[in-house]
C-alpha cells in the first residue's frame, strides 16, 4: 500500500480501480458522453470504457465545451467516478467541481497502474 499526496481540484471520496493513459484527454470529441468510452482515434484508450473508474491521465486537452462533456457524462451516469491529473488546466477541473467528481492533481501518475485498486479521500490517494 502506497500514500501520495496531491491537491485537492474537488474534494471528496472516491474508491475503485484505475484506468492509466499518458496520453491527455479531450472530453469533447474525444469521449462518448453516452457510453463513456474513449473515441478519439489513435489514443491509447480508444474503446475503453472510463465509466466507474478512477481516470490517471496527464492532463486534459481541447475545447472548452469539454467541462460540459464531463457534466453531461456524470447526469448520463457515464463519467469517472474519481480523476487523478498530474498537472491539471481549467478545462478539465471546470468540469471535475460542476460535476462533483473528487479529483486531485500533482500526483506523480508514474506510480499507478490500470487495475490498481485507488482510494481518493480529499488531497490523499492510497493505491493497493
Amino acid at each position: 500500500m502506497e500514500q501520495l499526496k496531491g491537491r485537492i481540484i474537488y474534494k471528496g471520496k472516491a474508491e475503485g480501480e484505475a484506468l492509466v493513459t499518458n496520453m491527455p484527454i479531450s472530453f469533447y470529441g474525444g469521449v462518448d458522453p453516452n457510453t463513456g468510452i474513449v473515441i478519439e482515434k489513435g489514443h491509447e484508450l480508444e474503446g475503453v470504457s472510463i465509466k466507474n473508474k478512477i481516470l490517471v491521465f496527464p492532463q486534459g486537452k481541447g475545447s472548452t465545451v469539454g467541462s460540459y462533456t464531463l457534466y453531461r457524462m456524470k447526469k448520463n451516469g457515464t463519467a469517472p467516478i474519481g480523476m487523478i491529473n498530474k498537472e491539471t488546466e481549467t478545462i478539465v477541473a471546470v468540469g471535475a467541481i460542476i460535476s462533483e467528481i473528487p479529483f486531485i492533481d500533482k500526483i506523480d501518475t508514474t506510480k499507478i497502474k490500470t487495475g490498481n485498486k485507488i482510494t481518493i479521500k480529499n488531497n490523499h490517494i492510497t493505491i493497493n
